[in-house]
C-alpha cells in the first residue's frame, strides 16, 4: 500500500514537473518571462499560451521617456491586431527597459544586462531594439553569437550597418557581427539621409556658414559627421566643429563663440537628454535669430519645447519618414487612427516605426522553422507591400530603402509640419 501510494506520488510529481516546464515558471504560459529587473513590463500574449517571446528594448526613464513609453504601447497594439500570431506560432510580448533613473536615458550596463538575459532565455525570438545606437552597439555583438535577431525601429547611426568616410570607426559594421553573418536590420534610415537632409534645410534657409556641435554619442557625433560632409558638398562653409560637455551648468561661452564665428546656423548633432533643453536656452540667448537645426535626436517633441521652453521656438527638427499627415499607405492610416483613438492623441512619428518593426518582426517569426537562426534569415528577407510605413526592402546590410526626412518647425510652443525633403542619392552616398 505505501510502496504504491509512493509509486503513484512520484507519478503525480512527475506530471506536475512535466506540467511546469511545458507552461514555464509563471504557470500561465508556455515560455519563462524575462526577470523585472530588466523587463518590468507583464508578459502579454492574448488569448493563447506562448511559444516565443519578442522582447523590445528602449529607455523607458529619463527625457525620453514619453516617446519611448508610447512606442511600447504602439508595439503592443500592433501586436493585439496580429493576435499575437505569427503563422502558426503564439508570441508573447515584454517591454524592457535599458535606461535607468540615475542616467535618465540609456545606460551601457542595462544594455549589457539586457541583451545577456535575451540570449539566456531560450525563449525569446527576436527584439525590437534598440533605441539609441551606442547601446545597439553593446546588444548586436552579444546577441550575433546566439544568432538572435533585432529590428530597430529608432537606431540612425550609419556604422552599425555600412561605412562612410570621416563618419564611421575603423573595424565599423564589421566588428558588431563576430559570427560573420548579421542578425540586426532596422526599418529607419540612417544618418547619411538624415544629415544630407538637414544640410539641404540649412541651404534653403539661406545659411552660408555654419557651426556644428555634438554630444560625443556614437549617434550624436555620426549625424554630426554626415552634416557636415554633406555641408561642403553643398558648398556651405563650416565655421566651428566641436562636442558640447552635457555636465555643462552653462554654455553661454559656447554660444559666444559660435556668435564671434559669425554662424548664420547651429547643428545640433545628438540626444535632447544630454542637457539639450539648457543648450538651447543658453544657444538662443546667445546667437540672436541664428537658426537652430537638430536632427531626431530631439524629436520626442513635448520634452524638447518643456525643456527649452520660449527657446525652441524658431528651431527645426528632423525626423525620418513622414508626417502623419502625409501617410499615405492604407495600413498606416488606420494605425494612425486605431492608435490614435486607444492613447487619445496623434501618435508620434516614431510610434509607427515601433509597429512597423513589430510587423517585421512576426512576418519574419511566422516564415521561419521557430529557430533564433531562421528567424534572424527571414529578416533579411523583408519585403513589406503597403505596410505602415509604406512599401520597402531591406538590404543585405540591413537597411531600408524609405528615406523621406520630415522637418518640423517649433513655433509658439508646438512642432509643426515643416516640409519633406528626399536628398538624392548624390549627395547621401558623399554624407
Amino acid at each position: 500500500m505505501k510502496r504504491r501510494f509512493l509509486v503513484g506520488a512520484i507519478a503525480a510529481i512527475a506530471v506536475l514537473v512535466a506540467a511546469m516546464v511545458a507552461y514555464g515558471s509563471s504557470g500561465k504560459s508556455g515560455v519563462s518571462p524575462l526577470p523585472t529587473s530588466s523587463c518590468p513590463g507583464k508578459l502579454v500574449q492574448g488569448g493563447g499560451s506562448a511559444q516565443f517571446i519578442i522582447a523590445s528594448d528602449l529607455p523607458l526613464q529619463g527625457s525620453s521617456r514619453t516617446q519611448t513609453i508610447e512606442m511600447t504601447e504602439a508595439i503592443q497594439y500592433q501586436l493585439r491586431q496580429l493576435k499575437y500570431k505569427a503563422g502558426k506560432y503564439i508570441v508573447g510580448y515584454q517591454s524592457c527597459d535599458d535606461s535607468t533613473a540615475q542616467a535618465g536615458k540609456w545606460d551601457s550596463g542595462k544594455c549589457s544586462a539586457n541583451v545577456q538575459n535575451y540570449v539566456r532565455n531560450k525563449d525569446v525570438i527576436g527584439v525590437i531594439g534598440t533605441f539609441n545606437s551606442g547601446c545597439a552597439e553593446i546588444e548586436v555583438p552579444i546577441a550575433n553569437r546566439a544568432s538572435l535577431g533585432y529590428v530597430s525601429p529608432a537606431n540612425t547611426y550609419v556604422g552599425l550597418t555600412h561605412s562612410a568616410p570621416g563618419v564611421t570607426s575603423a573595424g565599423e559594421p564589421g566588428k558588431y557581427y563576430p559570427t560573420g553573418k548579421r542578425n540586426y536590420i532596422r526599418v529607419v534610415a540612417a544618418d547619411d539621409f538624415q544629415g544630407a537632409a538637414d544640410a539641404i534645410l540649412a541651404k534653403g534657409q539661406g545659411v552660408t556658414k555654419v557651426y556644428i556641435l555634438n554630444d560625443k554619442e556614437a549617434y550624436g557625433a555620426g549625424i554630426a559627421g554626415t552634416f557636415r560632409n554633406a555641408a561642403k558638398r553643398l558648398n556651405l562653409q563650416v565655421v566651428g566643429d566641436e562636442a558640447w560637455d552635457p555636465k555643462a551648468a552653462s554654455y553661454e561661452a559656447l554660444a559666444g563663440k559660435i556668435k564671434n564665428a559669425g554662424a548664420q546656423a547651429v547643428f545640433l548633432g545628438g540626444l535632447e537628454c544630454e542637457n539639450g533643453g539648457k543648450l538651447i536656452k543658453d544657444l538662443r540667448a546667445g546667437i540672436g535669430d541664428a537658426k537652430i537645426i537638430a536632427p531626431d535626436g530631439f524629436s520626442s517633441f513635448s520634452d524638447t519645447i518643456s525643456h527649452a521652453g520660449s527657446a525652441s521656438d524658431g528651431m527645426y527638427i528632423s525626423i525620418a519618414g513622414q508626417p502623419n499627415t502625409k501617410v499615405k499607405s492604407g495600413a498606416g492610416k488606420a494605425f494612425i487612427k486605431g492608435f490614435g483613438k486607444v492613447i487619445g492623441r496623434d501618435p508620434n512619428p516614431y510610434s509607427l516605426y515601433g509597429a512597423q518593426a513589430a510587423s517585421v518582426m512576426m512576418l519574419a517569426i511566422a516564415k521561419s522553422n521557430g529557430t533564433r537562426a531562421s528567424v534572424t534569415s527571414n529578416l533579411f528577407k523583408t519585403r513589406v507591400i503597403g505596410g505602415i510605413l509604406g512599401s520597402f526592402v531591406i538590404n543585405k546590410n540591413g537597411d531600408t530603402n524609405l528615406a523621406p526626412i520630415s522637418v518640423y518647425l517649433v513655433k509658439g510652443g508646438k512642432a509643426t509640419f515643416f516640409r519633406v525633403i528626399t536628398p538624392p542619392a548624390s549627395l547621401v552616398a558623399a554624407a
